[in-house]
């Protein structure tokens, strides 16, 4: 694509568009209005008319629908160009609006759009779109966002609902089972690397459209990524937030979740679901393969036995670090007579009754960790080297999921859309707002943080939590009574002065302080995910793999549901190599991205990425 320059973002506000907004207007007419002559010109490839109908700093989001890849578009002109070079390609038809989610979206007083559903046809499948209008001084109503997603593939749709396998089963069922599950009889179709949240979603898709997957996980049962950590860990994010494909939580469930009851979840998932998980197993290298398969996939299990599959699809679903700790490289950690560990390896405050704590970091694991020291009596005081986001569940978490995911909300698949249907890019806009109000509701929390000398940021450029998460994969703490204890100094506070070095008997600081410990515990995170994939891969092909986890130049996540090459010059040398990571709703929406293109790719309907 020509390079085009991007007008400058700014939200779509009624003072910007010189105009006020009737509330009582009828959004259905406004919006079918608008879309019979969008549907008209995408049917008939009039890409001129088609920009006509945005403004001139739109968005438009693609997911699969129309380039086989993960775009976002900014700009009438940029937005304009890729309709004219795609449109032939793709052939979209068959239009229908959604009358009955089209409605007036008003998320501040000044912000008014009308957010409307559709479907379309193109020449590989069926998908989904979504557009939100705003008010032009001329009384006109143009797209200022415009959404389009990849459902299904024609001829190959999922075997879920109605059409699920009809026919009685008069076999022996378990034996059955067991050599699905060995591989006895046929070769997997695609080997998935991890057993959490990642690789089943993944699995699961695969089943849906008839693809055999096996997935291979280190530990002894699935769910033990989450059983393994420490004994307090709960999820910050909420239920309905947190759903998986084909079988959600049941309605019985807490809104937060403890890890081992995660952990029991993902082993019913894949048992109730039948997906081929070998434990205690471990994928121990990929290389390019043979047999007509792209690649040769050796797997090692606990119990000395080895197996080597060809295939033409690998899904690495190893998380946003790959299980990788990162523990800075502080001088003199040989001469601490204490004891050192990664949070990764804590399990419980009991462990130290008695006992001086230091915990270096200042985001979740961290105050999760103080937290339950202090809840068994431990002394314990947090290092915090560098600034934190923080914000409260209670006050945050409706702001952030803005109405989507809550009780009596919209059904996942439609909160999921909706909140796809967001640029990441424009979110940035409207979180910078909405983390104004949210500071300003835990104005009590943050101002007796300040107080004790707790370092706090705002996010990127004041975005809140969302950008650190596409960015960092942490930087952030959701607060549910960690902070409190610190304003209180329970957890007690070391936030100046950098650690020069470990002493024998705590750390010395760069100003010349001290800190006396018995046990130091790093809460610094993981690796970088890009790592544990390198490990696996021959040296020769590590310059093929792009960043994993992060936002590319367009807003988008760089690696996540994407073969590992991406756009880079080297792609060839990794394709059908993917990678699969994320919180739990990433992994449902886009596990199904992942399945819909190797299966794509398994039919020969594939088609060119733009």
């Amino acid at each position: 694509m020509p390079a085009v320059a991007k007008p400058v973002r700014s939200l779509p506000t009624l003072q910007k568009l010189g105009t006020t907004v009737n509330r009582n207007l009828d959004a259905q007419a406004v919006a079918k209005e608008w879309f019979l002559v969008f549907a008209d010109a995408m049917n008939s490839g009039d890409h001129i008319t088609v920009a006509s109908l945005l403004v001139e700093d739109a968005f438009w989001r693609d997911l699969l629908a129309l380039t086989w890849d993960f775009h976002t578009y900014e700009g009438r002109d940029i937005i304009q160009q890729f309709i004219a070079d795609q449109l032939p390609k793709f052939e979209p038809s068959t239009f229908r609006i959604r009358n009955d989610l089209t409605q007036l979206y008003v998320p501040y007083e000044d912000i008014v759009c009308i957010q409307a559903f559709f479907d379309f046809e193109t020449t590989v499948g069926y998908a989904s779109g979504i557009f939100r209008l705003v008010p032009l001084a001329d009384g006109s109503w143009k797209a200022h966002t415009v959404f389009t997603n990849l459902e299904d593939l024609r001829d190959f749709p999922e075997k879920i609902g109605a059409l699920r396998d009809h026919e009685p089963y008069h076999k022996e069922w378990v034996e059955s089972r067991e050599r699905e599950h060995e591989f006895l009889d046929v070769e997997p179709g695609v080997v998935i690397v991890g057993g959490g949240q990642s690789g089943l979603t993944v699995a699961a898709r695969l089943k849906a459209l008839g693809i055999n997957a096996l997935v291979v996980e280190r530990n002894k049962r699935i769910g033990d990524n989450w059983r393994n950590r420490y004994a307090t860990l709960c999820t910050h994010s909420i239920v309905w937030h947190d759903h998986f494909p084909y079988m959600p939580f049941p309605s019985s469930w807490p809104v937060y979740r403890p890890a081992a009851k995660l952990g029991d979840w993902l082993e019913t998932y894949a048992h109730s679901l039948e997906l081929n998980v070998w434990t205690s197993a471990e994928v121990v290298s990929v290389e390019p393969g043979t047999q007509e398969k792209k690649w040769s996939v050796k797997v090692e299990r606990d119990d000395g036995r080895e197996r080597i599959f060809q295939v033409s699809h690998v899904v690495f679903a190893l998380g946003i670090g790959g299980g990788l700790p990162n523990i800075p490289n502080i001088p003199c950690q040989a001469e601490f007579k204490g004891r050192i560990l990664h949070s990764s390896q804590h399990k419980r405050a009991t462990d130290h009754l008695g006992k001086k704590v230091v915990v270096i970091g200042a985001c979740t694991s961290a105050h999760d960790i103080c937290a339950d020291y202090v809840d068994h009596g431990v002394d314990v005081t947090m290092v915090q080297r560098s600034s934190t986001y923080i914000m409260s569940v209670k006050e945050g978490m409706p702001r952030l999921t803005g109405g989507l995911y809550v009780e009596n909300g919209p059904p996942t698949d439609i909160a999921d859309r909706i909140n796809a249907s967001f640029p990441n890019f424009f979110l940035k806009l409207m979180h910078q707002r909405m983390v104004k109000d949210l500071a300003e509701a835990d104005k009590d929390i943050l101002d007796g943080l300040r107080r004790v000398g707790f370092k706090l940021n705002l996010g990127d450029e004041g975005s809140g939590p969302l950008q650190l998460i596409w960015k960092r994969g942490g930087g952030f703490y959701f607060d549910v009574g960690a902070s409190q204890k610190i304003i209180d100094g329970e957890i007690k506070l070391k936030s100046n002065g950098s650690i020069a070095r470990f002493t024998p008997h705590g750390l010395l600081f760069g100003d010349g302080s001290t800190l006396d410990a018995e046990v130091v515990i790093f809460a610094t995170g993981f690796a970088g995910g890009r790592t544990a994939y390198l490990r696996l891969l021959p040296n020769y092909l590590h310059d093929a793999v792009q960043p994993i986890w992060g936002l590319d130049d367009e807003g988008e996540l760089h690696s996540v549901a994407r073969e590992v090459g991406g756009r880079g010059p080297q792609a060839a040398k990794v394709a059908g190599l993917w990678a699969m990571l994320g919180n739990m709703a990433v992994c449902r929406f886009h596990s199904k991205h992942v399945a819909l293109q190797i299966k794509a790719y398994e039919e020969g309907i594939f088609g060119e990425r733009y």
